[in-house]
């Protein structure tokens, strides 16, 4: 009996549709035979949906099992086995391999039932007694590990807990032994099951930092892909005790539980990946209802007094990580309508604090930034109006709260919340500046002679002017009073703030360069006083910060960008500023880098269609002498030289909210500028722009993650791969490239895409087979028929590199293909590049699949054309065409005797007696098989 592949059934009756079923499932076995075993998979479960009976049912979910076991997904494996067994309890196959499934998941106790069942069933078959004997021997070695390591978890906790060790390296030693054996699955369910929560309880209950965070570190990996565990963990400690450390004084213990709580929420979440189910899974109650325990604990943390800004901070980066949903195709959005309805209030009341003022709720330069974005995730997952028309309705409730009847110190917190809502969902921001009275406060309040009053409602002018409903009113009311609070200021906190207002209002026009609102010269002046004050390190880094925001809308205009590349100084003060821990600034360092690069979308207007615009009187926008390529390719040059990717690099590590999606698109357009130029990518990779560009092209927006994608594929096609992208790294750059060969991607990231999955599949088979599990192989053969020159020759070339694969052999060789005609056609097209490409595929596959010879004489104009292949004068083409037509020669003698009928045996004979080399050692081995078919003689000497 075979246990390792899928079983042939005995023949037997069965109802009317079973011939399908058992066709498909015959062909599934083939298949599978073959090491096709996503195909073998495909035609298993196609014959499962044909209403098969519950014996073929059983057999077939067997054969999914092993197409599992083989592609190494153990769970599908185990669950594949159990349908089986579900059907046919006596099923020795499915027993088996659901035994293999469960030893390579880690679960020997229970493989080893499966096994003595198999036994049972069929004592004499020595393969079920080997495999018996193997999993009792790691069984007791697992026993062995286990009684030694229970006395290691006891040791270590004795010296953890033991007053008199405080401070040794003895304590210190222990607290890493057994973070170190938390890491492991094995250890940490022994540590959770030698009472090892409530041991870590006792630590926590110290306060000692180094103990706190060993305990925190320890309780990442007993709770890490457990759900079950971690339920349990949260009983123990009490969920409002484990969300309550986030807010100590101490960043790396806050840090450390913040780790913890977004590990605790991902196994809540996602559920068991991997451990023990069986009797563990019966100890979860509801992890839904924890979920909202944990939440509704965070959304108390914001508002409690005593709390660091640290811990506020990441109660925020929490929420926004894990309310909003991943994907707006999920239909279910109850969590965040839940936190709306329950927390709402509280986010707007960090929003809407003043930094550090008596009485305050502590906050952080960060603070109001992530308030900011988690309002704007809430806003963006409502689904419908009746949704996001409560969220308007709360919004305004609480601004009016504090607005009316509160006194001044209301008025400036609403004003606060009101820019906190501009930053983030601006719909909802427009609407709170409609609010009576509220606009007229902030313009009122801009004159007070209090910097507080001042700062709150110059910011609040500040954002509100970049919304186009009210940008008309500042216009005709704040314009002047921004220049009166930049020439006459006192403070530099305010002057800044009035500059980064008039900035704003300066670039309304964007890169239309007929569309200016000041006198000529006047953002120059402006932009010269923000690289002043982003240069003077005795301003604080939360002020300079505004700096950048001016200088990120005055970039819009060329003259600017010009005079800002040049300056080193300014340029170096941006990207160190960039790697601060004023991570609110990375929108605005990556703004003012789009522009200077000119990374914007931008297309040229049709001629005609401004013609019609100017007869008709309307604006014509105009581009600014200075962007174009020439200038553009120099500032790029200097923003290189001045290390700008080493800065984005740092950016992009981040792990703050801050660096959102918009944010991660404006990092990768700046990317796709600075390799636009062959000779610039080997700087960007040597600075680290290869590691940095992977995250960005997996994550964010659709937009942002194609700009990427691109960039990486023009280091890819000219830098060696194993370079640029070291280790393990080499294989994630895949997927984003195979992103680009959709149709709804341009002509010019197609042809890009190509290349450098060309460059990646003449690599290794590891990374073919990952282009392939990407299912590449279609697109790229779409992509052969383009009409485009270049892509058809890039598609050509990758599917030939590709085909040193077995799998893309197998789709040459299947019946009814005809991908070998297509390769012959081109073998013989004008394009030399493409002959090349599609002659090197033909010599590959009738290299490794003789029979695919017989199919080349199938094809009109095949003799010709290998005919041309042997008198080209590229020696390259000259070798493939004779590469092939050995092939053919030796692959049957009626083949070569078709070619030796024609003049392909003058051809060959001449070529045979020409100088040394590949060619001719490839025509002499022709004509010396056709000497031994009998089909040609030798000369009198021999030749």
């Amino acid at each position: 009996m075979t246990v390792s592949g899928p079983g042939t059934p005995e023949p037997r009756l069965s109802d009317p549709g079973a011939s399908s079923v058992e066709q498909l499932r015959k062909d599934g076995n083939e298949l599978f035979k073959c090491g096709d075993y996503e195909g073998a998979l495909t035609a298993y479960t196609q014959a499962l949906g044909l209403g098969a009976t519950p014996q073929d049912q059983a057999i077939l979910h067997r054969n999914r099992a092993a197409c599992h076991l083989k592609l190494e997904d153990y769970d599908k494996a185990e669950t594949e086995a159990s349908k089986a067994i579900e059907k046919d309890g006596g099923d020795v196959k499915a027993l088996y391999r659901r035994s293999q499934a469960l030893e390579k998941l880690g679960r020997l106790d229970q493989a080893v039932l499966d096994l003595q069942r198999c036994v049972s069933l069929e004592p004499k078959n020595k393969v079920f007694q080997e495999a018996l004997r193997n999993i009792a021997g790691q069984i007791q070695e697992k026993v062995r590990y286990m009684s030694s390591t229970d006395a290691k978890v006891e040791q270590m906790f004795q010296i953890l807990l033991d007053p008199q060790e405080k401070g040794t390296e003895k304590k210190q030693k222990a607290s890493q032994n057994l973070v170190v054996l938390a890491r492991e699955d094995a250890g940490a369910e022994k540590i959770f099951r030698s009472n090892g929560v409530q041991l870590l309880q006792r630590l926590l209950d110290t306060g000692e930092p180094d103990l706190m965070l060993a305990a925190l570190r320890t309780l990442v990996g007993i709770c890490s892909e457990h759900q079950s565990r971690t339920v349990a963990t949260l009983s123990v400690l009490g969920t409002r005790r484990v969300v309550s450390i986030l807010g100590v004084e101490n960043q790396a213990v806050s840090l450390a539980a913040c780790h913890l709580l977004q590990v605790m929420f991902d196994a809540l979440k996602e559920g068991v990946k991997k451990g023990f189910r069986g009797k563990e899974g019966a100890i979860i109650v509801d992890p839904a209802r924890e979920l909202k325990v944990l939440i509704s604990n965070l959304l108390e943390l914001l508002t409690e007094v005593g709390v660091s800004g640290q811990g506020r901070d990441s109660a925020l980066t929490l929420l926004i990580k894990v309310v909003p949903r991943k994907s707006p195709k999920d239909p279910n959005n109850s969590l965040t309508l839940w936190v709306i309805d329950q927390g709402l209030k509280k986010i707007l009341e960090v929003g809407g604090s003043v930094q550090d003022p008596p009485g305050e709720l502590t906050v952080t330069a960060n603070s109001r930034m992530s308030a900011s974005i988690l309002l704007s995730k809430l806003f963006d997952d409502l689904k419908c109006d009746a949704e996001r028309e409560n969220f308007h309705r709360l919004c305004e409730n609480y601004i009016k709260s504090w607005f009316e009847g509160q006194g001044l110190a209301g008025k400036l917190r609403a004003l606060q919340t009101v820019s906190c809502l501009l930053q983030g969902p601006c719909d909802a921001g427009n609407r709170a500046l409609e609010l009576n009275g509220v606009m007229e406060s902030v313009i009122a309040l801009c004159a007070s002679e209090q910097e507080e009053e001042q700062l709150v409602a110059v910011e609040a002018l500040i954002h509100a002017a970049g919304k186009a409903k009210r940008a008309s009113f500042i216009t005709a009311n704040g314009v002047s009073l921004l220049k009166d609070l930049y020439r006459r200021g006192e403070k530099d906190s305010i002057r800044i703030r009035a500059l980064v207002g008039l900035c704003k209002l300066g670039s309304a026009g964007g890169t239309d360069f007929s569309m200016k609102q000041f006198a000529e010269g006047s953002t120059l002046k402006l932009a010269k006083q923000c690289r002043k004050w982003l240069c003077n390190d005795q301003i604080d880094a939360g002020t300079r910060r505004w700096a950048v925001e001016g200088l990120a809308y005055l970039t819009f205009d060329a003259d600017v960008k010009e005079e800002f590349v040049e300056d080193e100084a300014a340029l170096k003060a941006l990207f160190q500023l960039s790697k601060s821990e004023e991570r609110s600034v990375l929108f605005a360092v990556a703004s003012a880098l789009v522009n200077c690069t000119n990374s914007y979308d931008y297309e040229e207007p049709d001629p005609k269609m401004v013609e019609l615009a100017k007869y008709a009187k309307q604006h014509v926008p105009e581009q600014h002498p200075k962007d174009k390529p020439s200038f553009v390719r120099a500032r790029v040059k200097k923003l290189l030289a001045a290390g700008v990717v080493s800065a984005m690099t740092c950016m992009v590590k981040t792990e703050s909210p801050v660096l959102t999606s918009s944010c991660r698109e404006l990092l990768s357009r700046v990317f796709l500028a600075l390799v636009e130029e062959s000779e610039d990518r080997g700087t960007v990779v040597a600075q680290g722009g290869g590691k940095a560009l992977l995250p960005l092209a997996l994550e964010g927006t659709d937009v942002g993650q194609m700009k990427a994608a691109q960039a990486l594929a023009r280091l890819t096609i000219t830098s060696n791969p194993e370079m640029t992208f070291p280790g393990e790294r080499i294989y994630e750059v895949v997927r984003p490239l195979v992103s680009l060969l959709h149709l709804n991607c341009s002509g010019l990231q197609n042809f890009e895409a190509l290349m450098a999955l060309t460059n990646l599949a003449g690599i290794s088979e590891r990374l073919r087979q990952k282009i392939l599990k990407e299912r590449a192989v279609p697109m790229i053969e779409g992509y052969m028929f383009e009409e485009h020159e270049m892509i058809r020759r890039a598609a050509t070339e990758c599917i030939c590199n590709l085909a040193m694969s077995k799998e893309v052999q197998d789709l040459f060789e299947a019946t009814g293909s005809d991908r070998l005609k297509l390769l012959v056609l081109y073998s013989g097209e004008d394009d030399e590049l493409l002959r090349r490409a599609a002659a090197g595929g033909l010599a590959v596959l009738t290299s490794t699949r003789p029979s695919l010879c017989s199919r080349i004489p199938q094809t009109t104009h095949w003799l010709e054309i290998l005919q041309a292949l042997l008198l080209s004068p590229n020696q390259e083409l000259q070798h493939r065409g004779a590469v092939v037509v050995l092939n053919m020669v030796e692959a049957s003698s009626e083949i070569a005797s078709t070619l030796m009928e024609s003049e392909m045996l003058e051809i060959l004979s001449v070529l045979a007696k020409g100088k040394e080399s590949p060619v001719t050692r490839a025509a002499a081995a022709c004509l010396r098989k056709a000497v031994e078919y009998g089909l040609i003689r030798p000369s009198q000497d021999g030749k």
